[in-house]
């Protein structure tokens, strides 16, 4: 999959690279439907998971907070528009995407084939996140070719339900969202829940203790993957902006920032982006 999004992604970035000649991140001279409203609307909305893991609601304020709300106000201070924050779940993020309830999505969404089939994405990723597995302690199982013909719980759209199912034989479950998926976990309706790294390693973390009787004990990611912002199926000139706007967050170490101010450690592929273009000077 990788060398699938590596090629596809030098593709778009070309296109990217046209897009972005003679023009600013906002005022293209024929913008997209989507670039379009987001102009004469003067904001941009983004949708967000706010299952705790990137996101979630200020206890006092009841507004979003988060990770990835901090990259939609990003994307949206570049653009020179308002930001809002539509929260998303994984059963309907696609779907208020693509009825234009919001024009992105930044919602725990890695790249898969599949997901390219029916969305346009923005080619330069803002990581590269994998899955963990979350067990009770003393499960016995350590690797994931122990989950073989166990009951697993998931989101409902992960990108982990197919290799869990074909290369490791486990029986998936998929609920709501990874909050209603642990909850499974924790009443024995699944042996493990496999969700994105931080949010397992978050939960896990907390000095809530609400996760003390159990572990992530696989030491390998699941397929690790690019996470990248999503659009609507053929939005070009949205795809080149928020491109450059990217390339900028790995330019000036943004994205490293804002990871380690959320408590996400960069992956290596993060660190290397930004080396990359700290020592260019492509936009």
């Amino acid at each position: 999959m990788t060398s699938r999004f590596s090629k596809r992604t030098q593709r778009l970035s070309m296109l990217v690279s046209i897009a972005l000649v003679g023009g600013s991140w906002l005022n293209t001279a024929h913008a997209d439907a989507t670039l379009d409203r987001i102009k004469s609307r003067g904001t941009l909305v983004v949708g967000v998971v706010l299952d705790g893991t990137y996101g979630s609601l200020d206890p006092v304020t009841r507004k979003p907070v988060g990770y990835n709300v901090e990259l939609g106000e990003s994307l949206a201070s570049h653009l020179g528009v308002k930001f809002e924050a539509v929260e998303v779940t994984p059963p309907n993020r696609v779907q208020f995407l693509q009825q234009g309830k919001v024009d992105v999505l930044i919602a725990s969404m890695q790249y898969t084939k599949e997901r390219d089939e029916i969305l346009s994405y923005v080619p330069t990723p803002f990581e590269q996140i994998g899955g963990s597995a979350m067990v009770h302690k003393g499960s016995g199982i350590h690797d994931w070719k122990d989950l073989r013909d166990k009951p697993v719980c998931v989101s409902q759209g992960s990108n982990y339900t197919k290799p869990l199912i074909e290369q490791y034989g486990a029986q998936v479950k998929a609920f709501k969202g990874m909050p209603e998926a642990l909850l499974a976990l924790r009443g024995g309706s699944c042996v493990a829940s496999v969700h994105v790294t931080p949010g397992i390693q978050a939960r896990l973390a907390s000095s809530s203790g609400e996760w003390k009787d159990y572990e992530s004990p696989i030491a390998t990611q699941l397929v690790p993957s690019p996470s990248v912002i999503w659009v609507r199926k053929g939005q070009t000139d949205t795809v080149a902006a928020l491109d450059r706007i990217v390339k900028n967050w790995h330019r000036t170490g943004f994205l490293i920032d804002e990871g380690n101010r959320w408590h996400m450690p960069p992956s290596q592929r993060l660190l290397q982006l930004h080396r990359q273009y700290a020592a260019s000077n492509e936009n």
